[in-house]
């Protein structure tokens, strides 16, 4: 899937305006993540180095367990690299509906576009828009910006 970027970044949020834009105690616990987090020095290096090339897009909610935990990730690797972050925010489940998971609104109509399941999703694109990678609601790898830079370093091989 190919996005367009001008549309998304209508539509989302830089990540750090994400976090400040979360309501107590959700906020709280996204930047004490964000506070204590250690990014490894190794892998935001090789990072800095393709950040120009990729933005990424993620979709959140601030009662995410999992969000509270990624999306401080993404700010700090976002201000320590400069790679672009955004974000699709205010997700909420509709609990009356058998057929969608996502109630729309306040949840973005992205949601289906982009055929969101879990949370958070984090999609990396390259500039041109088209998808390079995606991690759903925890890294695989044992960090966050390891998962990245091997999705990246695969895409340069």
């Amino acid at each position: 899937m190919n996005v367009n970027f001008s549309e998304v970044r209508k539509k989302t949020v830089p990540v750090n305006q994400y976090m400040d834009s979360l309501k107590q105690p959700f906020r709280e616990k996204f930047l004490t993540r964000k506070q204590t987090y250690q990014l490894k020095r190794e892998g935001t290096t090789q990072l800095k180095k393709f950040a120009n090339e990729y933005v990424i897009v993620a979709f959140s909610a601030e009662w995410c367990k999992d969000c509270a935990a990624n999306i401080p990730v993404l700010a700090l690797m976002s201000e320590a690299t400069g790679l672009e972050v955004r974000i699709f925010g205010g997700l909420k489940k509709d609990t009356l509906s058998r057929t969608r998971k996502w109630r729309i609104p306040p949840s973005p109509p992205e949601v289906e576009t982009f055929n969101v399941d879990k949370i958070p999703l984090m999609i990396l694109f390259d500039k041109e828009g088209k998808e390079i990678g995606k991690i759903i609601e925890s890294p695989r790898e044992p960090t966050l910006e390891e998962e990245l830079l091997k999705i990246i370093l695969e895409k340069h091989q």
